[in-house]
């Protein structure tokens, strides 16, 4: 990591330091390969349900709640929000799609950068804009020992979703640091500009069909093409070593 990249977000946020004591990873797209899981089971599900929506945009509404999602597909379609009943049997559908899935594999590299982290003896966070409970667990089951529930913001603990910053907020309270003791790893534009408003360095690792630009221009202080780059780069290993 180089000082002027910590330099430019010191500058940019007003902090005097960039002290990290926690590493905040969201988990669809970063920890898991499920998100064209989630594209295909949203794409089928909202054309069942006359809300339309390509695969790709999918990716574009990546880290918003549910509800969020499809109240942006009711207003263009529909002309209106949701309601609760509507938005309750979408969801649940939604989530039967995905559950009869193919379990999604964990993301290549992912497992090397917590091992670093956490050897590094940064306290180790989840902040995802999923709430389902198959994904929760399976946490435990392909990262064991590295999270405690105490320490994942699920859509569940929210009032407001990524790309509020609401979520990473309540991250860093759970983790006990500022903003400049924090860093965020985030896949999708719409997490990036949560950690980004909430004054988090945040390293974007472009793991899906989007381009880079996406990422960098929601203010990404660092971008790596995947989780085996950051990986290979060695960054939370340097700042162990400080």
């Amino acid at each position: 990591m180089t000082q002027n990249v910590i330099d430019k977000y010191l500058e940019k946020h007003g902090f005097g330091t960039l002290a990290p004591k926690a590493v905040l990873f969201d988990m669809d797209g970063v920890l898991f390969d499920s998100m064209p899981n989630h594209a295909r089971s949203w794409s089928k599900v909202c054309t069942e349900f006359g809300l339309e929506m390509s695969t790709e945009e999918a990716y574009i509404h990546e880290g918003r709640t549910g509800e969020a999602t499809i109240n942006i597909l009711a207003r263009r379609h529909w002309g209106r929000e949701a309601t609760h009943e509507e938005i309750e049997r979408i969801y649940e559908e939604k989530c039967r799609l995905f559950n009869a899935c193919a379990e999604a594999p964990k993301m290549p590299g992912a497992e090397q950068v917590l091992a670093q982290a956490k050897a590094a003896g940064l306290r180790l966070l989840v902040v995802t804009g999923s709430g389902q409970q198959s994904l929760l667990e399976r946490l435990e089951l392909g990262y064991p020992g590295y999270f405690t529930f105490e320490r994942i913001v699920s859509s569940k603990d929210v009032e407001h979703g990524k790309p509020s910053p609401e979520p990473y907020l309540l991250g860093l309270e759970r983790a006990g640091v500022k903003p400049w003791e924090a860093i965020v790893v985030e896949n999708a534009p719409l997490g990036v500009r949560s950690a980004v408003a909430a004054q988090i360095f945040t390293i974007a690792v472009n793991t899906g069909p989007l381009p880079g630009e996406a990422l960098v221009s929601e203010g990404a202080d660092l971008l790596f093409p995947s989780m085996s780059a950051l990986a290979d780069a060695g960054l939370f290993r340097e700042i162990g070593d400080v």
